[in-house]
């Protein structure tokens, strides 16, 4: 019995120190890809603050030198001349259609995922086939059709028109999707047996679980809602209705490059994204969580 007690104790402490060293080594790891990451960032927000011809001959770096910086590219950004950048334009623009984007998309994908998770009915599987196909399709490829559809429309040069064709994004409902089928079916039942009606418990029972996956696909909406450049660029023709990046964009001319005006705001562009991860940073992790393992 002791020779098996020892025994026993020396296994449990083998797996302890190689506990200990598997912490170890994934603590280095991660801290050496938060540095990989971080770099950029912090040197991005050092050099918002130096004359673009100090950023183009130097290029970007860690390195501080006071008499160098100042606000200059700041009070640029927001001087809003008439031969000035109209940066608060742009960003409000993008401000509201980030949002419109974000709550239409997790509405109509959440009412499509809900349908095809809840319910059966004939050609189900292969109806979700044809959805989850679009997401193997390149935006490049779609972009003419797309482009000549917004015209024919009448949605050019119109936040509808930018807005419409990314509503329904297979990932979206791909997620929600697999998310719901992990939730007892039972829940339904239940809520018909109370005299509750299938959109009443679409909305008050099931739709209150779904909280994470809300917050995951929130975030990341928002993040390919804001950062999105290509199909505005095509729709917009006014500048007072450019979003950020094709305001941002339009500081790289031919003739002449405002690399440090891009960059300050670019780091003042990070912030919106920045504070709604915060903000739904806990949902965010629970949901992509058991995205990942239900279904």
């Amino acid at each position: 019995m002791a020779d098996l007690a020892a025994k026993n104790n020396g296994g449990k402490m083998g797996m302890t120190a190689k506990h200990r060293v598997l912490s170890v080594i994934s603590t280095v790891f991660f801290a050496l890809l938060s540095a990989l990451i971080i770099f950029p960032v912090l040197a991005g927000f050092l050099a918002s603050f130096r004359p673009g011809k100090e950023l183009i001959r130097k290029g970007l770096s860690l390195h501080l030198d006071f008499s160098e910086m100042s606000l200059a590219n700041y009070k640029y950004l927001f001087a809003g001349n008439a031969d000035s950048v109209k940066y608060f334009t742009w960003f409000k623009n993008s401000l509201v259609l980030t949002f419109v984007t974000v709550v239409l998309t997790l509405i109509i994908c959440y009412f499509i995922a809900y349908g095809f998770s809840m319910y059966e009915f004939k050609g189900k599987n292969f109806l979700f086939f044809l959805v989850i196909a679009t997401m193997m399709v390149p935006f490049e490829i779609l972009m003419l059709p797309l482009y000549k559809e917004i015209i024919s429309l009448k949605l050019i040069d119109s936040t509808a028109g930018v807005i419409l064709p990314g509503l329904c994004g297979a990932s979206t409902i791909f997620f929600f999707r697999q998310y719901m089928r992990g939730l007892p079916k039972e829940l339904l039942d239940a809520g018909r047996i109370d005299g509750a009606t299938e959109f009443g418990i679409c909305i008050k029972i099931m739709l209150p679980i779904t909280k994470p996956a809300f917050a995951s696909m929130a975030i990341l909406s928002a993040m390919g809602s804001w950062n999105n450049l290509l199909w505005p660029m095509l729709v917009y023709r006014s500048a007072d209705k450019f979003t950020l990046p094709i305001g941002l964009n339009t500081l790289l001319t031919p003739y002449g490059n405002n690399y440090d005006v891009l960059i300050a705001g670019s780091m003042l562009a990070i912030v919106p994204v920045f504070v709604v991860f915060l903000c739904f940073q806990k949902y965010f992790i629970d949901g992509m969580t058991a995205g990942a393992v239900k279904g």
